[in-house]
């Protein structure tokens, strides 16, 4: 199974959408799904819900540091070329969905019973989300191939 259909599933079994992208990657990062899930627990629905950038991105962001970070302190090209990973990230996921914005995204405000229920009724994380979930990994998948 590749990494965004892992992450697909794992997203629809209940991980928020940065466990669901990190968890996809653990094994290949060398570290316990317990830290992985642990790590991401508060970037779920744009932050603590605060639905701001969208945990997939965040998610993706923190698998393009374990993968392309500096590891040496105050290295300019690879502090470069890191954030040049992350650009590009950014750069096609909103050419996918327009915004990385996870209110954005959703087009409701997960905070209020209406934009709750609203979130329910229209499937949003199948419909919505899922699809974030997986083009966020295919993208890490181009960039790090």
């Amino acid at each position: 199974m590749d990494h965004s259909e892992q992450a697909k599933e794992l997203f629809l079994s209940g991980y928020n959408c940065a466990q669901s992208v990190l968890l996809s990657y653990a094994g290949e990062l060398k570290f316990s799904k317990e830290l992985a899930q642990k790590l991401a627990a508060g970037f779920g629905a744009g932050m603590g819900r605060t639905q701001e950038t969208c945990g997939a991105v965040t998610g993706a962001i923190m698998v393009l540091g374990m993968l392309k970070g500096e590891t040496v302190n105050n290295n300019e090209e690879l502090k470069a070329a890191a954030y040049g990973s992350v650009k590009d990230l950014t750069t096609r996921f909103v050419s996918s969905f327009k915004s990385t914005r996870c209110r954005d995204l959703v087009g409701c405000d997960l905070n209020t019973p209406e934009g709750a229920a609203h979130f329910k009724e229209e499937k949003m994380m199948e419909n919505v989300c899922a699809p974030c979930v997986i083009r966020a990994v295919e993208i890490l998948q181009e960039l790090t191939a």
